[in-house]
């Protein structure tokens, strides 16, 4: 997916009314897609990206979350944590498919379809330049602030 162009996104944010990439002006927006609201590693990674908010606004970068939760849900999780990003509401898990984060997971022997916690680096043209998979709710941010950096530095 590195180096194409982001499927298109159009789903409903946590107020339940519709959001695309268009909406967003930024030279970076980071997708990220995570399993469930108000669960530990969700509100780990979450909370981490807030408390990274300064930053990614320095190097450029906006921040939409998507999973399978309704948009209550994410208003109920935004107003909880304070968080400053908008979450998106993929309830057939379509763009979830189209990313290729809706995948097969086992969990004490069972086998079950559930989102891989997943994120994607896209640049102002909306093309894919940097994709995180399986990664670590409370570490993330910090690879993605580090690549932002390196990219922001090659480029002055």
């Amino acid at each position: 997916m590195i180096d194409t162009p982001s499927p298109t996104i159009k789903l409903l944010d946590q107020d339940g009314q519709p959001f695309t990439l268009d909406a967003l002006t930024s030279k970076h927006v980071l997708v990220y897609f995570y399993p469930k609201d108000m669960t530990p590693g969700c509100t780990t990674q979450a909370c981490a990206i807030e408390s990274a908010w300064s930053t990614l606004t320095k190097l450029g970068c906006s921040v939409i979350g998507i999973s399978r939760d309704s948009p209550k849900r994410h208003r109920q999780f935004i107003d909880k944590y304070q968080l400053p990003f908008p979450l998106l509401s993929d309830p057939e898990g379509e763009i979830c498919q189209a990313f290729g984060v809706w995948i097969e997971k086992s969990m004490f022997g069972k086998r079950y379809m559930g989102i891989e916690r997943s994120s994607f680096l896209l640049d102002s043209d909306r093309i894919i330049r940097k994709a995180w998979r399986k990664v670590k709710p409370a570490e993330h941010i910090d690879l993605v602030i580090d690549y932002l950096a390196q990219q922001s530095s090659a480029s002055s």
